[in-house]
């Protein structure tokens, strides 16, 4: 019996190691080349064979999951520190979507399989999206009963807004000042403007 414990416990050691060691050598090859990059080169680089990848990850998605979720831990600190510092709903939502986007750029190429999550539910990485989604609404509603947001304006429809604008910085007409424009173009859809700035724009 005692033999046999230690075999397991070696077993599940060994396997805990090995899928230690495909994340890390995920983590750098998808930083390198993209979340596109192919499932057997990570295998080969990690040193294991496809079945052993593809046992600990049946497929892109689990992987990319497990990849994120060090990142989800982070941007679930960010919600709450913002619920918690911010008083003002308007910019508790402009901050929460900054977080958001910087999430969403982990990767080149993220956005996609995170848009794709949102309609397939069985994406493992539908939960983690439509989390963020139901944490940008409580956000959103906020600033609307404040006044501050558009009452038209949905939580999935920003979240979505941050995809695309996370999915345009990468685009080859990008330039250094892309992601500001793009963050201050969405901010403009779902605002309301003060009415300092409503008047001052009026001004000519």
């Amino acid at each position: 019996m005692g033999d046999a414990a230690t075999g397991g416990r070696r077993q599940r050691t060994d396997k805990q190691r090995n899928r230690t060691h495909i994340l890390e050598v995920a983590q750098e090859f998808f930083a390198e080349q993209g979340i596109t990059g192919s499932m057997d080169a990570i295998a080969k680089r990690a040193g294991v064979g496809p079945g052993t990848l593809y046992r600990h990850f049946p497929n892109r998605e689990a992987l990319l999951a497990a990849l994120l979720q060090a990142r989800d831990e982070e941007l679930e600190a960010r919600r709450v520190a913002i619920q918690h510092e911010v008083t003002d709903s308007r910019a508790a939502l402009a901050q929460w979507l900054q977080a958001v986007g910087e999430w969403v750029t982990a990767f080149d190429g993220l956005p996609d399989p995170l848009r794709a999550a949102l309609t397939e539910g069985t994406s493992p990485l539908a939960l983690t999206c439509q989390g963020f989604v139901t944490t940008t609404e409580d956000f959103l509603r906020a600033a609307q009963r404040e006044g501050s947001a558009h009452s038209w304006v949905r939580g999935r429809d920003l979240f979505l807004s941050t995809l695309a604008a996370a999915w345009a910085r990468g685009a080859a007409m990008a330039d250094e000042s892309s992601p500001d424009a793009l963050v201050s173009l969405m901010r403009s859809g779902w605002e309301v403007p003060t009415r300092s700035t409503a008047s001052g724009s009026g001004e000519g």
